[in-house]
């Protein structure tokens, strides 16, 4: 196992701590978590990083050691014995006193003082690091001195690392780190030795916590391992982390053991525990009503246990209560309740939850706990979880209808609709074991092919081509027996045709296929415009097309399903327009996260980040795309956050932001995309048209149509297709660039055509960036005619718009326009923060580190230093200090227009 995984910003700290020591900026950092969660590992991974080069020193606290005074100073000084002896008296006496292990008679202060002494005369050889775990357990003289000498270590090589429990989260006012847990993608790289379905079963019993999937990944057969047999359902009673918890749980009052009980036993069963859900199944437990009488049902705090039968828990840190519900601490703690009480026990929680929510009202979690204690197959139960199923957050269905899937006599449909929701819920890894079964059982054949559909439709951003076919088999497949089926696969088919660069089948299957399903629902209907216009598109018919996706906007309105609204902001991106896209990316993503389905909300920011790009809204382009790539890895879609970061990188392309640029994009085509930007405002044309004809013959059909207007710069020619798609589109900001590109590529008509150019743009309300790449490209064709009086006119405009924008690059490049022109080239003025350099500031202000600042921006330190180093020469500051003094919003920075890209900043 790769002990550290998923430990990379804990690591990056203690990078950074050992940074600032090794320069003589000695300091501390505390490292908070509870057993097991990796504190320990984090300070032997610290020895590690420092190596050779350093002194380390390491000491522990231990309960059973806690009287003895200066003992765990002692161990951690003991190996400095050597040194003492060059210290002056009144210094050296302490120390010797506490290395041989007397009381010294020298006070706090001065031990202290001794102590700093002594690591300074060490730091002559090399840097220093002392590693103190548990050093909240520490006796209570070595804790006063770790403490002391931590704060006093600014002028020092030396770094202090202390482990403390969760519990001592603000350790004596050091910096503190508390261990989160670790994610889902970090927690299996932990066990990728074992068969994928294991790993997923562990990960999810482990719940992010590294000691207890260490634990039972130990505790595994050959078999287990294989997945030949049933992974473990709890830790193993010789687990070290349940013997801590069977301790914890022995010192509690049978009442809190009881009530913790009840919250493990809901959490399994619905991932969520509420306090008055749990006091009133305690309640009812108490009174001993039968199932008939549960309409009588105590209210929380009148019977039975209460509110304050939590707080010994509390108090021994086991559980955080808050008005979001209790949660265990660890999280990992209900396997050890659990796993502690009886089977008539665990058995007696579930039937009284299931009680307890039945009388409330709520349905579904009611049959859920009756669901956990089934005592074997039940057709009508499972009957009752799918129905309850429907409509609810995706978490809640996907535990409904596995459930159902176990105890059906026909899983097919069960273990289908498990599948869906666990995609929604974003967990992929519990999809596929479940879209294998549906796949090869022996149900439903219309259910086995619907399950190869969402299979394919899991790869067509990786593998689009065979994601295609295998679409287009399902539709075919399905159009005899379930029209509406083949209309599903239809919808996701035609985008792995546009990412594929060709339809094959599609067109043909798509006439049959509305054929069958014309009229219906809205969304039925909305499908059917969809399918039948992608159809059109790719047979040349680009009238019929946008009849039939002008449809989809209309009904667009009458839904609030959140696929069917992004289906339809990605065909409001197809039609060109971009802000009614905007509109309905921003409905699919509040309607996502209100239905809990986790894997589309990235997807809806993507869209939402392309669309605001199109209308050349720079600034919500970018916010979109780094919450994108914030939450897609969240909703297990690493593909997605990269993404997000290529798409990112283009944004900072279309500025000429070179460094942030190529520090984002991948190695794809929106990478090839952004560095032909890069090559046009350097002023290598041919090197630009050489990356954007690769993406032209690899990338999809909208992508193609998206460089059209940078290719037709680069080379002078082409831009057909766009030329009849902008016609079409009616928008003047892609008007615009219609008559830009036929000016570059008709020079006799070149002038009429870029004063057509213009007057689209003015028509826009936000061209500002198009607009003044328009005025550079007609300046420089008007220098060229020897026209200088005219070209200076439109250059002067263009630089001052990219200065306004920071677009330094292409800035400079109308200001070398200026200059051929015959103009000498004063001051421009410019805004005093980019958008990105305002969410830098702000985050330096508010106390962020280099680092921490990369990680949440996507940038690498290095990128962000030198930002800040353009940050702090615009605002005129020294120092962070300086800069967290400043209001960086002041006037009216907030109402300046947002830096304009998208196919206007083309």
């Amino acid at each position: 196992m790769h002990e550290v995984a998923g430990r990379e910003a804990e690591l990056a700290a203690i990078r950074t701590l050992l940074d600032a020591a090794a320069a003589g900026r000695g300091g501390a950092l505390a490292l908070a978590a509870g057993p097991g969660e990796g504190r320990t590992t984090l300070l032997h991974a610290a020895a590690t990083l420092a190596g050779p080069g350093w002194t380390v020193l390491a000491a522990a606290g231990h309960v059973e050691e806690a009287g003895w005074d200066h003992g765990g100073l002692q161990r951690l000084i003991e190996p400095l014995g050597p040194l003492v002896a060059e210290l002056p008296a009144h210094q050296r006496e302490p120390l010797t006193d506490v290395i041989a292990g007397r009381a010294p008679a020298a006070g706090p202060l001065l031990l202290g003082v001794s102590v700093l002494a002594l690591l300074r005369l060490a730091t002559r050889a090399r840097p220093v690091l002392c590693l103190v775990d548990d050093a909240d357990l520490l006796d209570a003289p070595s804790g006063q001195q770790v403490r002391l000498v931590a704060r006093r270590l600014g002028g020092l090589p030396v770094a202090l690392l202390a482990g403390v429990r969760a519990s001592a989260e603000a350790y004596a006012g050091l910096p503190t780190r508390r261990l989160p847990p670790l994610s889902e993608e970090a927690a299996h790289r932990l066990v990728r030795d074992l068969a994928p379905d294991v790993a997923t079963a562990l990960v999810e019993l482990a719940a992010g916590h590294p000691g207890a999937l260490a634990d039972l990944a130990a505790s595994l057969t050959p078999e287990q391992r294989r997945g030949f047999a049933p992974p473990p359902t709890t830790l193993t009673p010789d687990s070290g982390l349940r013997r801590q918890g069977r301790t914890a749980l022995a010192a509690l009052p049978a009442a809190t053991r009881h009530l913790l009980l009840l919250a493990a036993a809901d959490l399994a069963a619905t991932g969520h525990a509420d306090v008055a859900d749990l006091l009133a199944a305690a309640g009812l437990a108490a009174t001993g009503l039968p199932d008939a009488d549960v309409a009588h049902l105590p209210a929380p705090g009148r019977a039975g246990p209460t509110l304050a039968d939590l707080a010994p828990a509390e108090r021994a840190g086991l559980v955080e209560v808050s008005a979001g519900g209790l949660r265990f601490t660890p999280a990992v703690m209900r396997l050890v309740v659990l796993g502690e009480a009886p089977i008539a026990q665990r058995h007696d929680a579930h039937h009284a939850l299931a009680r307890a929510y039945a009388a409330r009202g709520r349905r579904l979690r009611a049959l859920l706990h009756r669901a956990a204690v089934a005592p074997g197959a039940d057709d009508l139960l499972a009957h009752e979880l799918l129905d309850a199923a429907e409509g609810a957050p995706a978490r809640l269905a996907f535990a409904a209808q596995r459930h159902a899937a176990e105890l059906g006599s026909n899983p097919s449909r069960a273990l289908l609709a498990a599948a869906r929701s666990a995609l929604a819920a974003g967990r992929p890894r519990e999809a596929r074991p479940l879209l294998r079964r549906a796949s090869e059982g022996p149900g439903n054949a219309v259910v086995r092919a619907r399950a190869r559909a969402l299979v394919a439709e899991m790869h067509v951003r990786g593998a689009p081509a065979e994601a295609r076919d295998t679409l287009l088999d399902v539709a075919a497949e399905l159009l005899p027996v379930d029209p509406g089926g083949a209309l599903d696969a239809l919808l996701v088919a035609g985008e792995a045709c546009g990412r594929a660069g060709e339809p094959g089948r599609y067109p043909v299957l798509a006439r049959q296929a509305v054929a069958r399903c014309a009229g219906g629902r809205p969304a039925t209907e909305m499908a059917v415009h969809q399918v039948a216009g992608v159809a059109d598109l790719f047979t040349g018919d680009d009238e019929a097309a946008f009849g039939r996706l002008r449809e989809v906007l209309r009904l667009a309105g009458q839904t609030t399903d959140p696929v069917a609204l992004l289906r339809a902001a990605n065909t409001g991106i197809l039609l060109g327009r971009d802000r009614r896209a905007a509109r309905l990316a921003r409905q699919a993503v509040t309607f996502a996260r209100a239905a809990g389905n986790a894997r589309l909300v990235p997807e809806a920011l993507e869209t939402l980040a392309y669309a605001e790009l199109a209308a050349g809204r720079h600034d919500a382009a970018v916010e979109a795309a780094l919450d994108g790539a914030a939450v897609a890895r969240g909703a297990g879609r690493p593909e997605l956050a990269e993404a997000h970061l290529s798409l990112l990188g283009l944004l900072a392309a279309f500025t000429g932001d070179a460094a942030t640029s190529r520090q984002r994009a991948g190695d794809n085509a929106l990478g090839q995309w952004a560095e032909a930007l890069l090559d046009l405002v350097a002023g290598h044309p041919e090197q630009a048209a050489g990356r954007l004809a690769r993406v032209a013959r690899t990338g999809s059909m909208t992508l193609r149509v998206a460089i059209a207007p940078h290719l037709v710069e680069a080379t002078g020619g082409g831009g057909e297709v766009f030329d009849r798609w902008a016609g079409r589109t009616g928008q003047p900001g892609w008007l615009a660039l219609r008559s830009r590109c036929r000016a570059l590529t008709d020079a006799s008509g070149a002038d009429d055509y870029f004063r057509e150019a213009l007057g689209w743009h003015e028509r826009d309300e936000d061209a500002g960036f198009a607009l003044a790449h328009t005025e550079l490209l007609y300046g420089r064709h008007l220098r060229r005619r020897r026209r200088p009086a005219e070209a200076r006119e439109h250059l002067r405009r263009a630089a001052e718009t990219f200065h306004r924008f920071d677009a330094g690059p292409w800035a400079e490049q109308a200001a070398r326009e200026l200059r051929a022109a015959g103009e000498r080239i004063g001051p421009v003025g410019r805004v005093p923060l980019t958008a990105q350099q305002e969410r830098i500031a702000g985050l330096v202000a508010e106390g962020a580190t280099n680092r921490e600042v990369a990680q949440q921006l996507h940038l690498s330190p290095r990128t962000i230093d030198h930002h800040l180093r353009n940050v702090f020469a615009r605002l005129g500051v020294r120092s962070r200090t300086e800069l967290a003094r400043l209001d960086l919003f002041d006037g009216d920075r907030r109402d300046q227009p947002a830096v304009a890209v998208g196919h206007h900043a083309q």
